[in-house]
């Protein structure tokens, strides 16, 4: 079955030519299934880009996906234009009023991990969104500075500085692998990482109801899951393209900024050669494992979510 998103929605074009299965909005309503609802809360500034990659990765698995797109009330995005913004996206608030309910969120990252989280413009918007979920939402998949926020609101740890960026592509080892979201895991994984901050295996694991899926020696905890909260949450970036790495460097080195070349990335850490995608595997597991658990668990009435 295939992602069902509208057919002027950028992704639509590009999904479909890369093979993934997609179906406009009135194809899916002849169809008598019920989709599993998806929200995506989209804090990146390049949202159409974040939205390939997530539309991507859910849109793999044979059931239909209705992918919804949400942005934070107030908050403005410079990066994307005004009218995609208006056409395909609906705030927080508004979503939050109509009482909706979703199978599935994704909250993605967002560029601002050198504030506080109360310096945040849209921190309580975005604490008032973690509960919700909490009676809206069947399970929450929070994605790096999303995920980690997510946890500093529900069990009060607090992400870490770094000295240096962690930047490039890093082993992880399968903690769990009976896990049913690590079904078809390697015992170690290659994952691209791009953080300034990190959360502390030691305070996840003594935060009651925690899990570390898969770790890092050397960037710390990865993928932890929290079934009390119905939520999950990753802090690197198993949705990056081939070459979304190699973009943030190229960025960085144009603007004068310093920052190492990202390691274990380019072959022979060569950034003339280009990058070999090692990580798009597991990226698809992990993502159809979560849709799969979801399916198992999800009530058939979606009014009953929640309760």
């Amino acid at each position: 079955m295939p992602i069902k998103i509208p057919a002027d929605l950028p992704a639509y074009d590009v999904l479909t030519r890369e093979g993934v299965m997609v179906m406009s909005e009135d194809h899916a309503a002849r169809q008598d299934i019920r989709p599993l609802r998806i929200g995506l809360l989209n804090l990146m500034p390049k949202k159409i880009q974040t939205e390939n990659q997530f539309g991507r990765l859910i849109g793999a698995t044979p059931l239909q996906i209705e992918l919804s797109l949400i942005r934070m009330t107030e908050h403005q995005t410079r990066n994307t234009a005004a009218e995609h913004m208006e056409s395909f996206y609906r705030p927080f608030a508004e979503v939050e009023a109509t009482g909706e309910r979703f199978d599935g969120l994704i909250i993605t990252g967002a560029p601002i991990e050198h504030l506080e989280f109360e310096e945040v413009t849209y921190w309580d918007e975005l604490r008032r969104v973690f509960d919700w979920t909490q009676t809206n939402v069947h399970s929450t998949f929070g994605v790096c500075w999303g995920g980690m926020a997510m946890v500093k609101h529900l069990h009060g740890i607090d992400k870490h500085m770094l000295d240096h960026k962690a930047f490039g592509c890093f082993r992880h080892r399968n903690m769990k692998p009976a896990s049913p979201l690590l079904r078809g895991f390697s015992d170690d994984c290659v994952i691209p990482v791009s953080r300034w901050t990190e959360m502390r295996k030691d305070e996840i694991d003594a935060a009651p109801g925690l899990t570390t899926l898969l770790h890092s020696d050397e960037v710390g905890p990865c993928l932890v899951e929290d079934p009390g909260h119905g939520a999950l949450y990753i802090f690197n970036h198993l949705e990056y393209d081939s070459d979304t790495l190699k973009q943030e460097y190229d960025r960085d080195i144009e603007a004068g900024t310093a920052i190492n070349v990202p390691c274990n990335y380019y072959p022979e850490d060569n950034p003339s050669k280009q990058p070999l995608n090692r990580w798009r595997s597991h990226a698809h597991l992990l993502y159809g494992n979560w849709i799969n658990e979801i399916y198992q668990s999800t009530p058939f009435d979606l009014h009953a979510i929640g309760h």
